[in-house]
């Protein structure tokens, strides 16, 4: 069974093939379910690294649905990869209304050939998992992530099983909250790879900071964070 760690720095990335993972998806940021990392931190990985790295190519937090600026963006992180000789990509656009965005996501799909690519867990946003998924075969995509349109892979492993059992022509990878006591549960029914974080707090600071830099508001998945133009004019008119 191939296990896919999701690797949110360099160090978990060598602690993740230290510990004999297969493959590392590489991204920052897991608290609001990954971005594409930076630059450096690509370079660095493909520096230090000798196990197959996909990456993970979602310009923010939030939805799954892009602006053209956004999309060119992720087109722009796709070519780098390509560039950098990673082994894959983990991508996917969705419409509004909770659908595949076929032509967008095929673009993606054609833009990272000869990588991997895998459709990461928008899926678990589509309102027809079935129906997506044969458009996804369709593409040629490798792997779909997913935890079963559930919280986690073991709530939603209902689903993952009847997807797993229509033998598509693209792997369901499980993912979501798995650990040591439930891994095996996928062995035994036959999924071939597996995706998880493992990760563990480390302690860093002696006691909290008084001033907060997290902001609970930042963190919505129905809308997103713009700077409007309006409230710029209207501080640089008060101070110019």
């Amino acid at each position: 069974m191939l296990v896919e760690v999701c690797a949110n720095s360099l160090q978990s990335g060598l602690n993740a093939e230290k510990a004999g993972a297969d493959r590392i998806e590489l991204c920052s940021e897991l608290g609001v379910g990954g971005i594409t990392p930076s630059f450096g931190l690509l370079k660095s990985t493909r520096e230090q690294l000798s196990l197959p790295v996909h990456v993970l190519i979602r310009p923010r937090s939030g939805d799954f649905t892009y602006s053209d600026l956004e999309f060119d963006t992720m087109k722009n992180d796709i070519l780098l990869c390509v560039e950098l000789g990673f082994a894959g990509v983990v991508s996917g656009v969705l419409n509004s209304d909770f659908t595949l965005d076929v032509d967008r996501t095929k673009e993606l799909r054609q833009l990272a050939r000869p990588l991997k690519f895998t459709f990461h867990r928008a899926f678990d946003w589509v309102k027809d998992p079935f129906a997506a998924l044969a458009q996804l075969e369709e593409m040629g995509v490798d792997y779909i992530l997913s935890s079963g349109q559930q919280r986690s892979a073991l709530q939603g492993i209902k689903l993952l099983d009847q997807l797993h059992r229509t033998n598509p022509r693209c792997a369901i990878m499980p993912g979501g909250g798995i650990k040591e006591e439930n891994a095996r549960e996928f062995m035994k029914r036959g999924f071939k790879a597996l995706h998880l974080t493992g990760t563990k707090f480390h302690k860093k600071l002696d006691k909290k900071p008084e001033v907060p830099m997290n902001s609970m508001r930042f963190l919505e998945e129905d809308e997103i964070a713009v700077s409007d133009v309006k409230n710029i004019q209207n501080v640089i008119k008060g101070v110019k």
